[in-house]
């Protein structure tokens, strides 16, 4: 007859028994199947939050350095200074003062720096409205009449006493510059009231004086 623990025993080992083995079969550190499914999860949030933190951290310190350049004085607009833009313009054409300094104003912090500028570019001989001037007469004369260049250059600023001066000059020559367009436009004189006033519509808009319309056209009916 064999010998038998008994039951309240037996079952004492039993549980023993199965702690030791699923002790056994689970590592210490293991997490459960529920916690590793977490894991992922909470990784990518907390990889996210940190992306956040670092993108907001990076705007924050991009708007203080650019408060801290502001109150360094450091210039907002960046490319090629005033005055080598002002000569860049002038290389290509002269410019009346007036004209070059709405061209350069976009550019500048302050009206002052502009007039500073082209101080500088008169005293260099860069900016000359008497060139200016000259130039546009040059351009305008073979194709506009007195009144018209007149006009033009009392708009970019031309000193008075040089408008003057200019205007006297191309009174001098208005006819035969009249004469010239006409001839290019017509050919023939108006055989009636209604070529009449094209023709001297035409020379008007073009800036020629009447007195010098009616030399080239004739006394019209009405005149």
């Amino acid at each position: 007859m064999s010998w038998k623990p008994p039951q309240a025993s037996a079952d004492r080992l039993r549980a023993k028994l199965d702690d030791e083995f699923e002790t056994v079969a689970r590592p210490q550190g293991l997490r459960r199947t529920s916690d590793a499914r977490r894991e992922p999860d909470e990784a990518e949030a907390g990889a996210e939050d940190g992306w956040r933190r670092s993108s907001e951290e990076r705007a924050a310190a991009r708007g203080r350095q650019a408060a801290d350049d502001a109150e360094g004085g450091k210039p907002a607009r960046s490319g090629p200074s005033l005055k080598m833009r002002a000569v860049g313009y002038l290389s290509r054409r002269e410019h009346a003062r007036n004209e070059l300094a709405r061209k350069l104003a976009p550019y500048a912090e302050d009206p002052s720096e502009v007039e500073a500028v082209l101080d500088a570019l008169e005293k260099e001989g860069w900016l000359s409205n008497e060139r200016f001037a000259q130039g546009l007469v040059h351009r305008r004369a073979s194709r506009q009449g007195t009144a018209r260049i007149v006009q033009e250059l009392r708009q970019h600023g031309v000193d008075d006493n040089q408008v003057a001066e200019l205007r006297d000059q191309l009174r001098a020559t208005e006819y035969d510059r009249a004469l010239e367009v006409w001839k290019k436009r017509f050919h023939a004189r108006p055989e009636d009231r209604a070529a009449y006033a094209k023709q001297a519509r035409f020379l008007a808009s073009r800036g020629f004086a009447h007195d010098v319309i009616r030399r080239i056209l004739g006394e019209s009916d009405e005149d």
